[in-house]
């Protein structure tokens, strides 16, 4: 039997075969038709008034918190379990992240924990959906609101989810996707920020276009300073096709992870929780071990018939940030060391990653 993979694209070759021969018939590879439509379809899925492309979801994390002005010296509160990119554009920027710990249910930042960590240095607030869940952002940011602090969302788990009705995308004042082979919607690479903000988005139009604001005669003129961190053509083509179809995505993903807690429940797994008025698209399959269970060493057992892996990590345990700040929070410490991702995508055997589970504990 061959080893069950952790994901597998929603995405064929045979959807994309004639835009991706339309593109090339035509030589525009960059700035062209799907770009600009990708952008147009992006925003009116989540909801935002402005939708702007980038490389990556780390590349508009780092746009997102220049644009509300971060900078050296300044503190940025951000969820303490995430993948290490959440931090990295922080400390890139010179400012400081405080790390903020989360719900054990949820894998969230806690309003109570963010309310008790604002202080004179923060500048901004960054929440995680982790691993694309979207639970409590609103409290979130009420609180923010409340404290005049901008509310930057790393979202890149997180298209497709929605809490309270509201699409992730059109919360925040920045929020942030990801377009990673891992995701719902993959390009390859790729990113993406939205925003209901119309002079935030102002700002990313000039600085996404390296700084040019118009013409002078027939040369651009380039008032301000600016970046290239352009999505390409193919990859705009690639996008569009999985978010024509990203709701269908989303309900059968819930119906995978319902099996999965029907099979995996009594064997003492836990789910990640999501609140009531969550829609979640199950970024990741994600359980904590049964007490007792040395999650590494399952993970090890369950090579060559099932690809798992951890769920995500402690950002404050990681020896570069634990070294320089030495404020590791507990539950992310306990969760990166606790949590398992199964796999998820359409046509899962569900059975048989549930039976491999059985035998490997025994």
């Amino acid at each position: 039997m061959s080893q069950i993979r952790l994901i597998r694209p929603y995405l064929s070759f045979a959807e994309v075969e004639e835009q991706f021969r339309e593109v090339f018939d035509s030589g525009i590879f960059t700035r062209g038709a799907n770009v600009e439509a990708f952008r147009t379809e992006l925003a009116a899925y989540t909801g935002a008034r402005h939708a702007f492309l980038a490389t990556s979801a780390t590349t508009a994390l780092w746009l997102s918190l220049k644009a509300v002005g971060v900078a050296a010296g300044d503190e940025v509160i951000v969820s303490d379990f995430s993948f290490p990119a959440s931090a990295n554009v922080i400390e890139d920027l010179g400012a400081v992240p405080v790390f903020a710990d989360v719900d054990p249910a949820t894998y969230n930042m806690r309003p109570e924990v963010l309310q008790a960590l604002i202080g004179p240095k923060t500048k901004a607030v960054m929440f995680v959906d982790a691993l694309g869940n979207p639970s409590g952002i609103h409290q979130i940011k009420e609180i923010c609101v409340a404290a005049g602090l901008p509310l930057i969302e790393d979202a890149a788990c997180a298209i497709g989810s929605s809490e309270a009705g509201q699409r992730v995308g059109s919360v925040a004042d920045l929020t942030c996707f990801s377009f990673h082979p891992r995701k719902l919607i993959s390009t390859g690479e790729g990113g993406a920020i939205t925003t209901n903000d119309d002079r935030l988005a102002e700002w990313l139009t000039v600085k996404l276009a390296h700084g040019a604001t118009g013409t002078k005669g027939l040369v651009l003129d380039f008032a301000d300073f600016g970046y290239n961190f352009r999505l390409p053509e193919l990859a705009a083509v690639m996008g569009r096709a999985q978010l024509a179809k990203l709701d269908a995505i989303v309900a059968d993903r819930s119906a995978t992870r319902d099996r999965y807690i029907e099979l995996l429940s009594p064997l003492g797994f836990t789910a990640q929780a999501i609140g009531p008025d969550v829609v979640y698209n199950v970024q990741s399959m994600v359980f904590t071990v049964p007490d007792g269970v040395d999650r590494d060493e399952l993970i090890v057992k369950l090579r060559g018939e099932v690809e798992t892996t951890i769920g995500t990590y402690a950002l404050s345990a990681g020896s570069y940030f634990a070294a320089k700040y030495d404020n590791v929070q507990p539950i992310s410490a306990k969760l990166e060391a606790t949590t398992i991702t199964f796999p998820c995508f359409d046509g899962v055997d569900v059975d048989a990653v549930a039976a491999a589970v059985r035998a490997a504990l025994g």
